[in-house]
């Protein structure tokens, strides 16, 4: 009975954050991490010599440098945690990468795992009526869904921050009356159909997805998409697209939504987004200058309503890229060492954990592997990392092995 009895003990007792919400920023197409959070001896591109793009600047953590492109974000370097040494063993491709990152385990023939996403949403719940647990910022993706946890947990998505979710709203030439008449003969339908046919829980599911939307549509919910009521010095500050993105997040923070996923991945900035290889490379700056902008604006806005400690930023990426420069002058792929950031949280913040060498390829200290990030988020939520969910009749832990970053949890 002894290894059980460890188990139960490592069940019960894991490090907790403060955290009730996580805003996770995702960086589609791979962030290079020496040219971001873990800038290392100067490269050329035009020399093809291997190394960051740009010059580093200190900080207010002593001993922790960033690139010279996060000036705002080098300020508020005492409510961030640099992960430097993410590694992982996944292909370097797209979207089995990406896989990896959401999921925390590779891709499997026999069962569809949730994402962490819909893992936070199914142990925490929804925190205030008429608001979805989990919301996409982004386009739907299968890696950010429920898998076997099943569709009610799941993510309400969007593209416009302006105007919200896509059928959440009544077209605006079906009036009331007009609505309330399908609603009762639709109504009359169901009844007949339930009567005839009482074993189907097809319909019931059903209705309880309008249901949800219905009460979506009018509440809460719809107000967080009116950023026209935020001051415009601090849209100002948020900056264009990404940046309204992430004020939406907070918005939504406020009205109990627990877990949402903004997507910066353009492509209209330098042609690639995060993907540099070739000519993308050029332009990189230009992103890493709106990430930093929206992320210190961010940081700062929550501090500003009291939600810092209460709320666990992300910044994430399915792999980093290696120091070398291609043919084009871009860079490649490359998992074996890459950086993700945290802040909030209730997280003993203000460091950077891991060291790479010289070039950011080869990890030299303290390696955090994916599923080592999963618990670390999961424990800065007061989820249990050592957890078994169930698959069916099949035992599956939230995490696979994953161990929560000990630097970070007093």
């Amino acid at each position: 009975m002894l290894p059980w009895a460890a188990h139960a003990k490592e069940e019960e007792a894991f490090p907790k954050g403060t955290a009730e919400h996580c805003i996770f920023i995702w960086l589609g197409g791979g962030a290079c991490h020496v040219d971001t959070w873990d800038p290392k001896i100067r490269g050329d591109a035009k020399l093809k010599k291997p190394g960051s793009d740009y010059a580093a600047i200190e900080t207010a953590v002593p001993g922790v440098r960033v690139c010279e492109h996060l000036k705002q974000s080098a300020r508020v370097m005492e409510s961030m945690a640099l992960l430097r040494t993410l590694n992982h063993n996944v292909v370097d491709e797209h979207a089995a990468a990406t896989n990896r990152l959401h999921t925390g385990r590779a891709t499997s023939g026999t069962i569809v795992y949730p994402s962490i996403g819909s893992i936070v949403a199914h142990e925490r719940g929804k925190l205030a009526a008429g608001v979805p647990a989990y919301v996409v910022i982004g386009y739907p993706n299968l890696t950010r869904g429920p898998g076997f946890l099943g569709a009610q947990h799941s993510y309400i998505y969007l593209t416009d921050t302006e105007s919200g979710p896509e059928g959440l709203t009544r077209p605006k030439d079906i009036a009331t009356a007009r609505q309330s008449e399908r609603d009762r003969l639709l109504s009359e339908l169901r009844r007949r159909y339930l009567a005839a046919n009482p074993t189907d829980t097809t319909l019931a599911d059903y209705d309880a997805a309008m249901n949800e939307a219905q009460v979506l549509a009018s509440g809460e919910f719809i107000d967080a998409f009116r950023l026209a009521r935020e001051p415009a010095a601090l849209r100002n500050r948020y900056g264009d697209e990404f940046g309204q993105r992430c004020l939406l997040a907070r918005r939504l923070v406020q009205r109990g939504v627990r877990f949402i996923e903004v997507s910066f991945n353009l492509n209209f900035i330098n042609g690639t987004g995060w993907d540099t290889h070739n000519q993308g490379q050029a332009n990189q700056h230009i992103l890493i200058q709106q990430l930093d902008a929206a992320l210190a604006t961010l940081i700062a806005d929550l501090k500003e309503h009291k939600l810092i400690e209460r709320t666990l930023i992300v910044v994430a990426t399915e792999f980093g890229r290696p120091p070398e420069f291609d043919g084009g002058g871009g860079r490649g792929h490359y998992s074996k060492a890459f950086s993700i950031v945290l802040a909030g949280g209730g997280l003993r913040n203000g460091r950077a954990v891991g060291v790479t060498d010289e070039l950011g390829k080869v990890i030299l200290e303290n390696p955090i592997s994916v599923p080592d990030l999963h618990a670390t988020i999961h424990c800065a939520l007061g989820i249990n990392p050592a957890k078994t969910l169930k698959a069916g009749d099949r035992p599956v832990p939230i995490t696979d092995m994953g161990k929560p970053v000990k630097e970070l949890f007093a």
